[in-house]
């Protein structure tokens, strides 16, 4: 007996001195047996992958770049019948243990390890925290020379995380420990963190979830996959009485409560967040871009730090134009239909299809070059499988089709499909309101409000009036609409014809010309000014180029963006001060520490009074040009501006408005240049772009909330006071054509006695 007890108490002794021993070494890493621990630092601020988070000048998320959805909440933000369902369910003894629960571990071994009962594994939320914040399982850091020894390295491990427990207690509170493990965990569906999961699965934030709600959140971290709402919900609804039993056992619910409640079907509102999904996808990924860049330059990674981005557009103006958007192009997508019935869109500049166009085009995509990565020169294997029938979804304005169809046909489907661009900004700060870059992001996701760059057709000839106007020309200037000829280098000549094929030989002013869009009289003015001058005055007013110093680009031959336009437009109703239009206000890290700020550019591009003179020519179009269409709703008691362009076959339909203090373009058009209406009537830009534009502004003048209201063009209405006192003060302009010559000063001394408006 006495050999016994000496034993038992060198045991006890062996087991006093020894455990201290063993822990202290491990957290030493004696010799490097174990492996190392994290950090002081690391301890007392702990990474984690944090999805950054875009934000729109209201206020509400626009969307997230991230590989682990995750966004935190503090403890106070979290509903509390989320904290009890948890601690309920995975450690109802969280508030009296230290880290870690000795009965727990006590229960684990005797009836899961030596029993076989599989009752848990006594792992307490701060262990289950040490263990999700620091990965000690797989990071190469974190091993030593024993780690891969079978069962001694889950003993280490069980070990460290015992250790890091304890230390997450003493370095934190129970409350901030219960709002650090709910951020970190994951509840399936690329969901990560309580704030993302409450959102996906409900769409409320983490303090407004209800009691069945959170019992259901907390059984899926179970098994995300196997108890998932979406998959199984019959799985999902059995966990989350599972849940409820346990919050009633331990005294969070009451029996009758639970009893009503597991009765109860928990009603979703799923959602997954991705890059196709929301508002202003087209924005977000031209953002992405940027930050992409931004981050690299300044050492953060925009898929983990968390960063919070702050941008100029309004959430509620961007909804506002999506809508209108999708409205017209809905229509203008029948009509093209109904237009081709049964021939295909893609035709030559004679009128008669492109035979080979689709098999050409299709080599262009990321498919055929998949495909040429992995057939190499092997054309035959690379035709099969483009013309091998697979089960495809189609875009559709009705909703997705879903059919069996080869790629080939589903490319040709899809090029049927009419695009748009669309951009609205504040002309005096810059400040990017609305972008939609396309139809719809899913199917096709380029975006044609700055990626793309199309014809500008007579929507740049404001441009030519512009340089005119800051050359000693005025509004009330008469010039005759007859054939002008331009002398080419190689000696032959080029005489631009108006849109209807004929020339009056009668004289108009050059508001009224330009609001009725006579190319004629465009022409004249870029004779006299020369087309150097007038690509000087394009990229001061922000367009980018190229643009060809050559006598056609007065009929909008070069390529410019939707952002460029509004940008140059902007600068109509900014007293001549070119903006660049930006989106960024500033960028801050995960602690709201601003890191950049973003100033957008500026310069003056014209003379305050030549703008004005602008913005009065604009105006013409509601009399004379595109704008005499306009619905009363948006015309009465409202000053509005703009011009519409329409390129060569109906390629390209354009049209910029201005209004008190919007700035706004929309583009329509085809994926490629060949794709187009036949009729002059059915693709104008004032047919296809114009109503969107129209659409647009309703919209915005009834939404209540918003600032857009109906008024003058520039504030106290005193824009034609402005214009009579310009053409006042200056002289009448030294051109003569052979007919408006003696009749110039005449017109000016009418138009300062008369009403101007009425005069032109």
């Amino acid at each position: 007996m006495e050999k016994i007890i000496r034993i038992l108490w060198k045991f006890f002794a062996a087991i006093t001195i020894g455990i201290p021993i063993y822990l202290f070494s491990v957290q030493v890493n004696f010799y490097n047996l174990y492996g190392s621990m994290p950090s002081t630092d690391l301890l007392e601020n702990p990474q984690s992958e944090l999805a950054s988070e875009l934000y729109a000048a209201d206020g509400s998320l626009l969307g997230k770049y991230f590989r682990n959805n995750r966004s935190p909440v503090t403890y106070e933000e979290i509903a509390s019948n989320m904290v009890h369902a948890l601690i309920a369910s995975e450690d109802y003894r969280f508030e009296q243990h230290a880290g870690i629960d000795l009965r727990g571990l006590s229960r684990a071994f005797f009836l899961s390890i030596l029993l076989q009962q599989n009752k848990g594994g006594g792992s307490t939320l701060t262990q289950q925290l040490a263990k999700n914040l620091f990965n000690i399982r797989k990071e190469v850091n974190y091993k030593g020379k024993c780690t891969d020894i079978p069962l001694l390295n889950k003993l280490i491990l069980k070990t460290k995380e015992w250790i890091l427990a304890v230390q997450l207690e003493r370095a934190y509170t129970k409350q901030e420990i219960i709002a650090m493990y709910l951020n970190t965990v994951t509840f399936g569906s690329n969901t990560y963190g309580i704030k993302v999961a409450a959102r996906t699965f409900f769409n409320k934030t983490p303090a407004e979830l209800r009691i069945e709600e959170a019992a259901l959140l907390v059984g899926l971290l179970r098994a995300p996959t196997r108890y998932s709402p979406i998959k199984n919900p019959e799985r999902a609804n059995h966990i989350r009485n599972v849940v409820l039993a346990q919050m009633a056992k331990y005294g969070f619910l009451k029996k009758s409560e639970y009893d009503l409640i597991c009765e109860i079907p928990t009603e979703l509102q799923y959602q997954e967040e991705n890059y196709e999904k929301g508002i202003a996808p087209y924005f977000r990924a031209v953002v992405r871009d940027f930050l992409l860049k931004w981050t690299q330059e300044n050492g953060y990674d925009l898929f983990s730090d968390g960063l919070r981005i702050y941008t100029t557009i309004d959430s509620r103006v961007q909804m506002h134009a999506e809508a209108a958007l999708k409205e017209q192009m809905a229509l203008l997508q029948n009509q093209f239909e109904d237009h081709w019935k049964e021939q295909n869109p893609w035709i030559h500049e004679n009128g008669k299809e492109i035979v080979d166009y689709i098999e050409k085009e299709i080599k262009k995509t990321p498919l055929y070059q998949k495909l040429r990565k992995e057939y190499g020169t092997d054309t035959e294997s690379i035709h099969k499988v483009l013309n091998t029938p697979i089960p495809t979804t189609l875009f559709s304005w009705e909703g997705p089709i879903q059919k069996t169809i080869t790629p080939l046909e589903a490319f040709k489907h899809h090029r049927r499909i009419l695009q748009a661009g669309c951009m609205a900004m504040d002309p005096y700060t810059g400040h990017i309101k609305a972008w939609v870059g396309g139809i719809d992001y899913k199917y096709f996701q380029y975006d044609h409000v700055k990626q793309s760059k199309r014809q500008t057709g007579s929507t740049f000839k404001p441009i030519v009036y512009t340089v005119a106007l800051d050359n000693d020309y005025l509004p009330t200037d008469l010039v005759t609409d007859e054939p002008v000829t331009f002398v080419q280098p190689n000696g032959t000549t080029w005489t631009p014809q108006n849109a209807w094929k004929s020339y009056s030989g009668k004289q108009y002013t050059l508001r009224y010309a330009m609001a009725k869009s006579y190319n004629s009289i465009t022409s004249y003015l870029i004779k006299q000014l020369t087309p150097q001058l007038v690509v000087d005055y394009a990229k001061r007013m922000g367009l980018k180029g190229p643009l060809d110093p050559v006598p056609a680009i007065c009929l909008g031959c070069s390529d410019a963006s939707v952002y460029e336009m509004v940008g140059a437009y902007s600068t109509f109703l900014n007293k001549g001060v070119w903006t660049e239009p930006f989106f960024i206000t500033h960028i801050e890290d995960k602690h709201g520490n601003v890191l950049q700020t973003f100033i957008p550019q500026r310069h003056e591009a014209i003379h305050e009074d030549t703008a004005d003179l602008m913005t009065y020519m604009l105006k013409g179009s509601l009399d004379e040009g595109a704008l005499n269409g306009v619905s009363i709703a948006l015309r009465e008691q409202n000053e509005i501006a703009g011009k519409s362009g329409t390129t060569s076959n109906h390629s390209d339909g354009w049209f910029i408005g201005l209004t008190q203090n919007l700035c706004t373009g929309v583009w329509v058009g085809g994926e490629d240049r060949c794709i187009h209406f036949r009729d002059f009537s059915l693709g104008a830009g004032s047919v296809t772009a114009r109503p969107i534009w129209e659409k647009f502004m309703i919209k915005l003048y009834n939404d209540p909330q918003l600032v857009y209201k109906k008024g003058p063009l520039i504030a106290n209405n005193i824009l034609s006071e402005k214009v009579k006192n310009i053409i006042q003060s200056k002289p009448p302009s030294a051109y003569t054509t052979s007919h408006a010559s003696t009749d110039a000063a005449n017109n000016k001394q009418i138009a300062i006695e008369l009403d101007i408006d009425k005069i032109l």
